[in-house]
């Protein structure tokens, strides 16, 4: 059973910087892969980035060139470099770990991270 862990949330003032981490726990497969996701109240949740276990990232068009997505297979993590945080970048982060077995995706979500853009 996988379980999924992110941390490094907080406040942080417009223009500044935040490295979101998630943990997860088990044995992988080089057919699972990891994504960040975030949510405001009232909105579905919105992929930001992805990354596989060979370390092939995706970027949504919001965030790309400003979030950086990247992975430690040893330690079973994946972090999310955030810069030029805006306002409306406040929302909670998820992590997402995702397996495909026989065609079928699993997926186990953290709890989610709180991120704050204010000053």
């Amino acid at each position: 059973q996988v379980q999924v862990v992110e941390s490094g949330g907080g406040l942080v003032q417009p223009g500044g910087s935040l490295r979101l981490s998630c943990v997860a726990s088990g044995s992988f497969s080089v057919n699972s892969a990891m994504d960040w996701y975030r949510q405001v109240p009232g909105k579905q949740r919105e992929l930001l980035a992805g990354i596989t276990y060979g370390g092939r990232a995706k970027y949504a068009d919001s965030v790309k060139g400003r979030f950086t997505i990247s992975r430690d297979n040893a330690k079973n993590m994946v972090y999310l470099q955030m810069n030029s945080l805006e306002p409306g970048d406040t929302a909670v982060y998820y992590c997402n770990f995702y397996e495909i077995r026989s065609g079928i995706r699993y997926d186990t979500w953290g709890q989610g991270t709180q991120v704050t853009v204010s000053s």
